[in-house]
């Protein structure tokens, strides 16, 4: 029998929030994976269940109601490309077949007229949310969405060649890899454009803004691996994770592991939080705004990730933690020794 590791409370200085209207979004998000048929019967049966309309209105709290639907419908679709072409399908081993799928799908994306794939659902959604982005997003954001969903791809074919393998990346590729394939960076023009602004290029596109995005797709992903375990060591199809990444980079048990990932996640956080405060001091209020989003986004998907039955498991419950601690486990601020983010700390230095 697999170990039930037992998840501690993690830090966090963000303050939960949520729009009024989750609940609804909710339900109209699972009346639009029923209308363009995202996954199998069984695997939306599971999506709709797992509040990923709350999830959405966490991360925009105060924004408009329509760009929330629209974030919500996207997330349960990446869970219907990632749950079931990467996870569960043959795809997901076979990065050769997977690369060409995704490559059409980035054509949906950038043109939603193209006339490809005409009868696939995941196509079907993805041309729907495309168009109603379009509605709402300036032309320079809905380019960046489509830039952040190829960065996504790119990385689930490299997770898919480890999954044919059998294999598990070290550390330094598993931290760049978990950089994009969290879709994290997806989800950015969104915060934008979902809350009525749009922000200059010269503030987003600066070293330090760039990292602290980066930062944030580390907390957030470090997180999800965290809360996601029970249930990815659950399941029967091969799993990439960081618990199971740190017991083969340093030869330890999972105990140990979930330790040095939560001591990971918490010196990230601890820059986080340096570089953002030097960089408020003389942002623009669309930056500053910007910014704040950022800790709302990694706060959503820690209360999310505590609450919803995607990783509480009811049939075989998880050991989650119910709350949150005010400091971190580890308060140190001294680099992390994975290279394709140690520019981070140069920032500070």
């Amino acid at each position: 029998m697999v170990q039930k590791l037992a998840v501690p409370p993690i830090y966090t200085p963000f303050t939960p929030a949520i729009h009024p209207r989750h609940a609804a979004i909710d339900r109209q998000t699972a009346e639009w994976a029923e209308k363009f048929g995202i996954g199998s019967e069984r695997l939306r049966r599971q999506l709709v269940g797992q509040e990923i309309g709350t999830f959405a209105a966490r991360i925009l709290p105060d924004g408009q109601e329509e760009a929330i639907g629209i974030l919500a419908d996207f997330v349960l679709w990446l869970f219907g490309v990632d749950d079931g072409h990467c996870e569960e399908g043959a795809l997901g081993t076979d990065p050769s077949e997977l690369v060409g799928v995704l490559s059409r799908l980035t054509r949906v994306a950038q043109n939603p007229e193209a006339p490809i794939m005409a009868d696939d659902p995941l196509a079907g959604g993805l041309r729907d949310l495309r168009r109603r982005i379009g509605l709402y997003a300036s032309p320079a954001q809905a380019t960046r969405w489509v830039d952040g969903l190829r960065e996504y791809f790119m990385s689930v074919v490299w997770e898919a060649a480890f999954r044919r393998d059998g294999t598990i990346p070290d550390l330094a590729d598993y931290t760049l890899m978990r950089l994009y394939d969290g879709a994290t960076s997806v989800v950015l023009p969104v915060l934008e454009f979902g809350n009525g602004y749009d922000l200059d290029a010269n503030e987003r596109d600066g070293i330090e803004v760039r990292a602290l995005a980066e930062m944030a797709y580390f907390i957030i992903t470090w997180d999800n691996d965290i809360f996601s375990f029970h249930k990815e060591s659950r399941g029967d199809h091969y799993y990439l994770n960081v618990i199971r990444v740190l017991e083969k980079e340093y030869g330890v048990g999972p105990d140990e592991a979930l330790d040095i990932a939560i001591s990971q996640r918490d010196r990230v956080m601890n820059l986080f939080l340096r570089v953002r405060d030097r960089r408020l001091a003389d942002a623009s209020p669309e930056l500053a705004r910007y910014l704040d989003s950022f800790g709302t986004f990694i706060r959503a998907a820690q209360d999310w990730g505590i609450t919803s039955h995607r990783y509480t498991t009811p049939d075989d419950p998880a050991d989650l933690p119910s709350v949150f601690r005010d400091t971190p486990a580890d308060p140190g601020c001294e680099p992390l020794d994975i290279a394709p983010i140690t520019w981070w700390w140069d920032l500070v230095h």
